[in-house]
Protein backbone atom coordinates (compact mmCIF):
# COMPACT_ATOMS: atom_id res chain seq x y z
CA UNK A 1 0.00 0.00 0.00
CA UNK A 2 0.99 3.74 -0.52
CA UNK A 3 -0.20 6.84 0.48
CA UNK A 4 0.84 9.83 -1.01
CA UNK A 5 0.11 13.34 0.95
CA UNK A 6 -0.85 15.83 -2.56
CA UNK A 7 -1.80 18.44 0.68
CA UNK A 8 -0.54 19.08 3.95
CA UNK A 9 -2.06 22.72 4.78
CA UNK A 10 -5.03 23.90 6.15
CA UNK A 11 -7.87 25.80 4.73
CA UNK A 12 -6.08 28.99 3.66
CA UNK A 13 -3.06 26.73 2.46
CA UNK A 14 0.78 27.82 3.35
CA UNK A 15 2.06 30.63 2.42
CA UNK A 16 -1.58 32.18 3.63
CA UNK A 17 -2.07 35.20 1.33
CA UNK A 18 -0.44 38.05 2.73
CA UNK A 19 1.17 36.87 5.76
CA UNK A 20 4.82 37.94 6.31
CA UNK A 21 5.47 35.35 8.67
CA UNK A 22 8.94 33.16 9.32
CA UNK A 23 6.73 29.89 7.80
CA UNK A 24 4.85 32.29 4.49
CA UNK A 25 8.27 33.25 4.02
CA UNK A 26 10.69 30.05 4.29
CA UNK A 27 12.29 28.82 1.60
CA UNK A 28 11.85 25.25 3.15
CA UNK A 29 9.57 23.40 0.25
CA UNK A 30 8.25 21.66 3.12
CA UNK A 31 6.07 24.77 4.54
CA UNK A 32 4.53 25.22 1.65
CA UNK A 33 1.22 23.43 1.69
CA UNK A 34 -1.79 22.83 -0.71
CA UNK A 35 -5.07 22.36 0.78
CA UNK A 36 -5.27 18.46 2.58
CA UNK A 37 -5.53 15.48 0.64
CA UNK A 38 -3.91 12.02 -0.15
CA UNK A 39 -4.01 9.61 -2.76
CA UNK A 40 -4.12 5.86 -1.91
CA UNK A 41 -2.73 3.10 -3.97
CA UNK A 42 -3.92 -0.44 -3.10
CA UNK A 43 -4.22 -3.50 -4.67
CA UNK A 44 -3.76 -1.77 -8.20
CA UNK A 45 -6.28 0.58 -7.27
CA UNK A 46 -6.33 4.37 -6.40
CA UNK A 47 -8.40 6.07 -4.29
CA UNK A 48 -8.51 9.81 -3.76
CA UNK A 49 -9.27 11.19 -0.28
CA UNK A 50 -10.86 14.44 -0.77
CA UNK A 51 -10.96 16.64 -3.44
CA UNK A 52 -9.91 20.41 -2.55
CA UNK A 53 -9.51 23.43 -4.93
CA UNK A 54 -6.04 22.65 -5.45
CA UNK A 55 -6.47 19.71 -6.63
CA UNK A 56 -5.35 20.20 -10.33
CA UNK A 57 -1.78 21.88 -9.16
CA UNK A 58 -1.55 18.82 -6.81
CA UNK A 59 -2.34 16.15 -9.93
CA UNK A 60 0.01 18.11 -12.29
CA UNK A 61 2.96 17.70 -9.80
CA UNK A 62 2.15 14.07 -9.83
CA UNK A 63 1.71 13.46 -13.11
CA UNK A 64 5.44 14.68 -13.65
CA UNK A 65 7.05 11.35 -12.76
CA UNK A 66 4.00 9.42 -12.48
CA UNK A 67 1.58 10.14 -15.30
CA UNK A 68 -2.30 7.93 -14.88
CA UNK A 69 -5.27 9.07 -16.09
CA UNK A 70 -7.17 6.38 -13.47
CA UNK A 71 -9.20 6.45 -10.70
CA UNK A 72 -11.18 4.39 -9.09
CA UNK A 73 -13.00 5.98 -6.14
CA UNK A 74 -13.18 9.49 -4.17
CA UNK A 75 -13.87 9.07 -0.63
CA UNK A 76 -15.05 12.95 1.39
CA UNK A 77 -14.45 13.32 4.68
CA UNK A 78 -16.99 16.26 4.74
CA UNK A 79 -18.83 18.86 2.34
CA UNK A 80 -16.36 22.20 3.48
CA UNK A 81 -14.86 23.65 0.73
CA UNK A 82 -11.02 22.96 1.19
CA UNK A 83 -11.67 19.25 0.96
CA UNK A 84 -14.44 19.31 -2.55
CA UNK A 85 -13.37 22.44 -4.07
CA UNK A 86 -11.42 20.55 -6.73
CA UNK A 87 -14.56 18.08 -7.73
CA UNK A 88 -14.96 19.74 -11.53
CA UNK A 89 -11.57 19.21 -12.24
CA UNK A 90 -12.14 15.06 -11.78
CA UNK A 91 -13.50 15.73 -15.33
CA UNK A 92 -10.14 14.02 -16.49
CA UNK A 93 -10.76 11.01 -14.46
CA UNK A 94 -14.11 9.80 -15.62
CA UNK A 95 -14.34 10.16 -19.26
CA UNK A 96 -14.90 7.08 -19.80
CA UNK A 97 -16.74 6.06 -17.16
CA UNK A 98 -18.83 7.92 -14.03
CA UNK A 99 -16.71 8.07 -11.03
CA UNK A 100 -17.47 6.76 -7.72
CA UNK A 101 -17.82 9.49 -4.82
CA UNK A 102 -18.48 8.05 -1.38
CA UNK A 103 -19.74 10.22 1.32
CA UNK A 104 -22.46 10.81 4.01
CA UNK A 105 -25.44 12.19 2.70
CA UNK A 106 -25.37 15.50 4.17
CA UNK A 107 -22.17 15.67 1.84
CA UNK A 108 -23.83 14.52 -1.17
CA UNK A 109 -26.91 16.87 -0.61
CA UNK A 110 -24.56 19.74 -0.80
CA UNK A 111 -22.40 18.69 -3.79
CA UNK A 112 -25.73 18.27 -5.50
CA UNK A 113 -26.75 21.71 -4.52
CA UNK A 114 -22.90 23.82 -5.51
CA UNK A 115 -22.59 21.41 -8.60
CA UNK A 116 -26.26 21.51 -9.66
CA UNK A 117 -24.72 21.62 -13.61
CA UNK A 118 -23.36 18.46 -13.05
CA UNK A 119 -26.41 16.80 -12.06
CA UNK A 120 -28.77 17.92 -15.03
CA UNK A 121 -30.85 15.40 -16.76
CA UNK A 122 -29.61 17.50 -19.72
CA UNK A 123 -25.92 17.03 -19.79
CA UNK A 124 -23.49 19.17 -21.96
CA UNK A 125 -19.73 17.95 -23.11
CA UNK A 126 -17.13 18.19 -20.54
CA UNK A 127 -18.76 17.98 -17.43
CA UNK A 128 -17.44 15.53 -14.75
CA UNK A 129 -19.41 12.60 -14.68
CA UNK A 130 -19.35 11.72 -10.79
CA UNK A 131 -21.88 8.87 -9.21
CA UNK A 132 -22.54 10.25 -5.79
CA UNK A 133 -23.46 7.25 -3.50
CA UNK A 134 -24.14 8.28 0.21
CA UNK A 135 -22.55 5.70 2.70
CA UNK A 136 -23.11 5.35 6.54
CA UNK A 137 -20.85 4.75 9.74
CA UNK A 138 -20.64 0.81 8.15
CA UNK A 139 -17.79 -0.72 6.43
CA UNK A 140 -18.21 -0.72 2.32
CA UNK A 141 -15.96 -1.84 -0.25
CA UNK A 142 -14.34 -0.48 -3.34
CA UNK A 143 -13.63 -3.45 -5.45
CA UNK A 144 -11.80 -5.69 -3.30
CA UNK A 145 -10.78 -3.24 -0.53
CA UNK A 146 -12.68 -2.67 2.46
CA UNK A 147 -13.28 0.76 3.27
CA UNK A 148 -13.67 1.77 7.28
CA UNK A 149 -15.68 4.85 7.91
CA UNK A 150 -14.32 6.91 11.70
CA UNK A 151 -16.94 8.82 13.00
CA UNK A 152 -15.28 12.24 13.80
CA UNK A 153 -16.78 15.67 15.47
CA UNK A 154 -14.95 18.91 13.85
CA UNK A 155 -16.30 21.29 16.21
CA UNK A 156 -20.23 20.27 16.12
CA UNK A 157 -20.37 18.87 12.74
CA UNK A 158 -19.95 14.98 12.33
CA UNK A 159 -17.28 14.06 9.65
CA UNK A 160 -15.67 10.64 8.61
CA UNK A 161 -12.12 10.09 9.00
CA UNK A 162 -11.32 6.28 6.99
CA UNK A 163 -9.45 3.31 7.88
CA UNK A 164 -7.61 1.10 4.87
CA UNK A 165 -6.28 -1.58 5.87
CA UNK A 166 -3.47 -1.05 7.93
CA UNK A 167 -3.72 2.89 7.38
CA UNK A 168 -5.86 5.62 8.64
CA UNK A 169 -6.71 9.13 7.49
CA UNK A 170 -7.90 11.03 10.12
CA UNK A 171 -8.23 15.06 9.00
CA UNK A 172 -10.53 18.04 10.69
CA UNK A 173 -11.34 16.88 13.71
CA UNK A 174 -11.72 17.92 17.44
CA UNK A 175 -12.80 14.96 18.96
CA UNK A 176 -13.22 11.58 18.47
CA UNK A 177 -15.98 9.28 20.21
CA UNK A 178 -14.82 6.54 22.25
CA UNK A 179 -16.34 3.97 20.72
CA UNK A 180 -14.53 4.74 17.49
CA UNK A 181 -11.12 4.00 19.01
CA UNK A 182 -11.47 0.10 18.43
CA UNK A 183 -11.39 0.35 14.64
CA UNK A 184 -7.91 1.91 15.08
CA UNK A 185 -6.07 -0.51 16.63
CA UNK A 186 -2.93 -2.00 15.46
CA UNK A 187 -2.24 0.84 12.72
CA UNK A 188 0.89 0.60 10.82
CA UNK A 189 0.41 4.61 9.97
CA UNK A 190 -1.59 6.77 11.32
CA UNK A 191 -2.14 10.22 9.54
CA UNK A 192 -4.25 13.01 12.26
CA UNK A 193 -4.76 16.53 11.74
CA UNK A 194 -2.49 18.99 14.24
CA UNK A 195 -3.76 22.50 12.94
CA UNK A 196 -1.39 24.60 15.80
CA UNK A 197 0.31 25.15 18.84
CA UNK A 198 -2.77 27.27 20.33
CA UNK A 199 -6.51 25.56 21.14
CA UNK A 200 -9.02 26.05 18.39
CA UNK A 201 -12.57 25.70 18.64
CA UNK A 202 -12.99 22.90 15.78
CA UNK A 203 -9.35 21.59 15.15
CA UNK A 204 -6.89 20.05 17.29
CA UNK A 205 -4.04 21.86 18.55
CA UNK A 206 -0.73 19.33 18.33
CA UNK A 207 -0.70 18.61 22.23
CA UNK A 208 -4.53 16.86 21.51
CA UNK A 209 -3.25 15.16 18.42
CA UNK A 210 -0.28 13.91 20.60
CA UNK A 211 -2.91 12.24 22.65
CA UNK A 212 -4.75 10.64 20.38
CA UNK A 213 -1.84 9.70 19.13
CA UNK A 214 -0.69 7.98 22.06
CA UNK A 215 -3.67 6.71 22.67
CA UNK A 216 -4.25 4.77 19.45
CA UNK A 217 -0.73 3.91 19.49
CA UNK A 218 0.38 3.37 15.96
CA UNK A 219 3.28 2.17 14.72
CA UNK A 220 3.96 5.66 12.82
CA UNK A 221 1.99 9.11 12.82
CA UNK A 222 1.93 11.69 10.92
CA UNK A 223 0.51 15.33 11.69
CA UNK A 224 -1.58 17.07 8.55
CA UNK A 225 -4.08 19.77 8.33
CA UNK A 226 -1.09 22.06 9.72
CA UNK A 227 -1.05 26.01 9.37
CA UNK A 228 1.68 28.69 9.18
CA UNK A 229 0.60 28.77 13.30
CA UNK A 230 2.31 25.75 14.09
CA UNK A 231 5.87 26.80 12.79
CA UNK A 232 8.57 26.08 10.81
CA UNK A 233 8.64 22.30 9.88
CA UNK A 234 12.23 21.45 10.68
CA UNK A 235 12.26 23.08 14.31
CA UNK A 236 8.41 22.02 15.39
CA UNK A 237 9.96 18.30 14.01
CA UNK A 238 12.72 18.05 16.78
CA UNK A 239 10.09 18.55 19.12
CA UNK A 240 8.24 14.79 18.25
CA UNK A 241 8.09 11.62 19.77
CA UNK A 242 10.86 9.46 17.65
CA UNK A 243 7.95 7.84 15.63
CA UNK A 244 5.71 11.34 14.79
CA UNK A 245 6.27 13.16 11.78
CA UNK A 246 4.92 16.56 10.21
CA UNK A 247 3.74 15.32 6.66
CA UNK A 248 4.74 17.29 4.02
CA UNK A 249 3.44 17.84 0.09
CA UNK A 250 4.72 15.15 -2.17
CA UNK A 251 5.72 12.72 0.96
CA UNK A 252 5.28 9.50 0.13
CA UNK A 253 4.85 6.73 2.76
Amino acid sequence: MKMRFLGTGTSTGNPEIGCHCEVCTSSDARDWRFRASVLMEINGKRILIDCGPDFRMQMLKVMETDYFTDLDAVLLTHEHYDHVGGLDDLRTFCRKNALPVYAENYVTEAIHSRLSYVFEKRKYPGIPNLNLIPITNQPFYVSDIEIIPIRLIHGNLPIFGYRIGDYAYLTDLKTIPEEEFEKLKDLDVLVINALRLQEHVAHQNMQQALQNIKKIKPQRAYLTHVSHQLGLHSLREQELPENVFIAYDGLVI
